[in-house]
């Protein structure tokens, strides 16, 4: 094997080193160590937002062209934002037991179609609806707590998203206000952090007020979309 073809190859492995670290997760999940969950999430969330720089500059398509590497992020990234935070969505009672293994099976199978959906994005890198991202939809109702019924309208609302005519940004690849977005990417990372490490529920006023002041302007943003974009309904670009 060539040196390309083995930095190709190890690239491929980086990017599936996401799934174990997610099946770590997992196994925390299962015993309702949630703090441990995020932390070994939050690590497999910089392996995917490292990875495709790396697989861009190594240009794993031509040195290592057997391994899909879309279809393996997908599937890493499957595993780690909606199969795992859903099994810690269940097992912490946010949701109402009664439905709560219910909802969780039909959250999985509306996602999978997501993840299947050739729209999935925009030509200008916005997410085409909700992107599924059920670990940070978890995230935020572990720490804030609300009730069951409004942890369920949220999921139910975040649910329906999956499939609205609007759009969510990618913070590193969308170009509209993109210094401004990784700055705020910076200081919700960094409050995220925190969180975890004060146990999430348990963690400070301040830390929560800069999780929901960031949350917002993340959901604020496709507002400012260039072009009238949402207003005009055109969100595949």
């Amino acid at each position: 094997m060539t040196s390309s073809r083995l930095i190709g190859f190890s690239v491929h492995l980086f990017t599936a080193s996401g799934a174990a670290l997610g099946m770590i997760a997992l196994f925390l999940a299962t015993e309702g160590r949630f703090a441990a969950m995020f932390a070994w999430l939050g690590v497999a969330l910089f392996v995917d937002a490292v990875d495709g720089a790396l697989a861009r500059r190594f240009k794993v398509t031509e040195t290592a062209p057997s391994i899909d590497g879309v279809a393996l992020d997908l599937v890493v990234d499957f595993l780690n934002y909606v199969v795992t935070p859903l099994v810690a969505l269940w097992r912490s009672r946010l949701v109402d037991p009664a439905y709560g293994g219910a909802l969780c099976a039909f959250v999985c199978a509306c996602s999978a179609l997501y993840f299947a959906d050739r729209r999935m994005k925009t030509r200008d890198y916005w997410f085409r609806g909700f992107p599924a991202l059920w670990n940070v939809v978890v995230f935020y109702l572990l720490i804030l707590r609300p009730s069951t019924n409004a942890s369920l309208a949220v999921v139910l609302a975040a649910m329906a998203l999956m499939f609205a005519p609007v759009v969510f940004v990618h913070p590193l690849r969308v170009k509209r206000l993109r210094l401004v977005t990784i700055a705020v990417t910076a200081i919700w990372a960094a409050a995220a952090i925190a969180a975890v490490a004060q146990d999430l529920e348990a963690a400070s006023f301040g830390v929560k007020a800069a999780l929901v002041a960031t949350g917002c302007y993340f959901l604020a943003l496709p507002l400012f979309r260039e072009g009238g974009a949402i207003a005009k309904g055109e969100v595949d670009g």
